[in-house]
């Protein structure tokens, strides 16, 4: 069914260059998008600077036109939005939604790595506190449309977990919950690591009233050793050649239809028949798929 008020987004962050993994859920997003007739919105999320590349911002875009995935409107960055973060710490801390948090890193870590709401009764104020959310809500279980439903460690799902660290920086949960509603966005497609915070972001859409996107996990891409491709790890950034090559490994990785003589289409042509023949229900369910050494 096609939904024509359908928004999408890509939501990097600028800690280096986009590299086969992140193509799987740049592409996703966009080809879902598309097929929909809807919006795909392109988002930097830059609110960490300790872990941003100089540079990295600007060279994902370029390569996002390189591959010929091309966004709608303007692109959001983040550390734009720092007013509406403090607006809604605000909002939360009024309704007492919210609490400071002096507990340190290696306190949690000798509890198992679960905070144990320490601070919850104790009235601190902000000198050298984190803020966390006080769980009145969790959510357990979510639908996902491509993997079904899943179900949280109810441990996880209780936390009272940060949305202010004690560095001063917005938290990835408020950041990105907030950034989302604002733009409209309808439906998430990305990365399966990111299916264990889901929980966190539905109770935190319910804290502040706010629609529930529906959500779609991809599988990750493995390389050696079975390890993530990621930024941390040093992938390799995708190619700056011909970018159908790669395109076409990105399309088999997610099961999808390519046709027969693409080396004949443009890049537009085969991203136009790539959105034609965009398949969901092929995407494979796993949540991550090893990759042959050709694939990188």
């Amino acid at each position: 069914m096609v939904d024509s008020h359908y928004v999408g987004r890509f939501a990097p962050s600028p800690s280096g260059d986009l590299h086969f993994g992140s193509l799987i859920a740049a592409l996703g997003s966009y080809l879902q998008a598309r097929a929909q007739h809807g919006q795909w919105l392109v988002r930097i999320e830059d609110i960490d600077p300790p872990r941003e590349v100089a540079g990295a911002a600007d060279r994902i875009l370029t390569t996002l036109e390189h591959y010929g995935l091309h966004w709608d409107g303007q692109v959001l960055y983040q550390s734009q939005r720092l007013d509406a973060y403090r607006a809604t710490l605000d909002c939360l801390q009024q309704q007492g939604a919210s609490y400071y948090c002096t507990c340190t890193r290696q306190r949690i870590q000798q509890l198992g790595g679960l905070y144990d709401g320490h601070c919850r009764q104790l009235r601190l104020g902000p000198q050298g506190a984190a803020i966390r959310l006080r769980q009145s809500n969790p959510i357990y279980t979510f639908n996902d449309r491509l993997q079904g439903e899943l179900q949280a460690d109810p441990a996880l799902a209780e936390e009272d977990f940060i949305i202010r660290r004690r560095d001063d920086l917005f938290a990835y949960n408020l950041a990105v919950v907030i950034d989302d509603h604002f733009q409209g966005v309808t439906e998430i497609v990305r990365g399966a690591d990111l299916i264990a915070p889901t929980v966190r972001q539905i109770a935190l859409y319910q804290q502040l009233q706010a629609p529930v996107p529906h959500y779609i996990h991809l599988p990750l891409a493995l390389g050696h050793h079975g390890i993530k491709l990621s930024k941390q790890n040093q992938a390799p950034a995708l190619p700056s050649g011909d970018p159908r090559p790669t395109l076409i490994k990105a399309l088999k990785f997610l099961q999808q239809p390519q046709p027969e003589s693409w080396q004949d289409l443009s890049l537009s042509l085969l991203l136009n028949w790539a959105v034609q023949h965009w398949c969901l229900e092929n995407v494979p369910r796993q949540r991550a798929i090893h990759l042959t050494p050709d694939s990188l």
